[in-house]
């Protein structure tokens, strides 16, 4: 028997096929999405009756349902994933359009390879990359800052609205010394580089990116080569610059010529610059710098990306939470 203080509400899906790749086996994207919003969820054939005390959370995942159906029934996959970022989307925002963000791609390399928004603030940022020539993307690890951006700048070159895409991210150690490195400058630079290289072998074959590489028309360097450069026609993504200082910032930022769009990607708790604490890393760090000048500059874009734009696993979600949690909470007692 349903308790009087409870909600519920009922849905009727016409495509038993369907409801049960929504529900996923033994209901178990059901059970995900129930624990997530303190829902009950039940299911008989292809009826469903979502049950909550709150009006508003049975109304948020009817929405959700509804709208994950009609993806489906449209022809685009779900996975668990998925349907957990779309439960987040309209948790935040009731309003989302969720067929609009799961059909807009990026772009497509490959019948393998569709990119497309899995968070709300991922879908601004699309959108923030086709609209600006300069967009700073701050925010934790794992929320698609450098992904993304790289997609793009693979997508405006295989548009050819650019003729080259340059990466660069300054080499500093995170927290250890790596001590002499054998090889050549290259061998001697690729172990700071290689997050780069990883986004670009997941969109692209291998011997597509080593070839795009031997031509120029994809050069990866760290940033000390940047210094005296001016960059036409070209993709530029500054990765991780929180470890860059001032001067460097501004440097790379003085780079940047006709036809160019630049994307600059940091996550300022993860300064790994050389300070005797946070707030001196703070002020050496030169993104924290640029946020407090470039704030206001006609066509330069802020995004921030928080905790629950996350996209790797659970857990790094809450471990990020507890960091900002714990740190917090250390800030005040100090």
């Amino acid at each position: 028997m349903t308790d009087i203080n409870t909600v519920c509400k009922t849905l009727e899906f016409d495509d038993p096929h369907l409801a049960n790749t929504l529900f996923g086996p033994q209901n178990k994207n059901l059970n995900l999405l129930a624990e997530r919003s303190e829902t009950t969820i039940s299911t008989r054939g292809t009826t469903l009756c979502v049950t909550s005390e709150e009006t508003s959370a049975a109304d948020t995942m009817v929405n959700l349902l509804t709208q994950l159906y009609g993806v489906l029934k449209a022809g685009h996959p779900l996975y668990p994933r998925d349907i957990l970022y779309a439960w987040t989307m309209l948790s935040r925002e009731p309003s989302t359009n969720l067929m609009k963000v799961f059909k807009e791609a990026v772009f497509v390399v490959s019948p393998r390879k569709t990119i497309t928004a899995k968070t709300l603030s991922q879908r601004d940022y699309i959108a923030a990359l086709r609209e600006n020539d300069m967009i700073f993307a701050v925010g934790p690890a794992g929320t698609g800052k450098t992904y993304l951006a790289v997609a793009m700048a693979l997508s405006s070159l295989l548009a050819k609205k650019v003729k080259r895409i340059i990466l660069t991210r300054p080499a500093v150690e995170a927290g250890e010394k790596l001590g002499f490195l054998p090889g050549d400058l290259v061998e001697k630079v690729n172990p700071y580089l290689r997050p780069l290289y990883d986004a670009l072998h997941d969109m692209l074959d291998f011997e597509k990116v080593s070839e795009m590489l031997e031509k120029g028309i994809i050069e990866i360097a760290p940033l000390a080569f940047m210094r005296g450069r001016t960059l036409n026609d070209a993709f530029i993504i500054l990765d991780e610059a929180q470890n860059t200082t001032p001067e460097q910032m501004k440097m790379f930022l003085t780079r940047m010529g006709f036809g160019s769009q630049a994307v600059i990607t940091g996550d300022v708790t993860q300064i790994d610059l050389p300070g005797s604490g946070s707030r001196n890393q703070l002020e050496r760090s030169g993104l924290v710098h640029a946020q407090r000048i470039l704030g206001n500059v006609k066509g330069i874009r802020f995004l921030h990306f928080h905790e629950d734009d996350v996209i790797r696993h659970p857990l790094v979600g809450r471990i990020v939470h507890a960091y900002d949690r714990f740190e917090n909470e250390y800030t005040k007692e100090k």
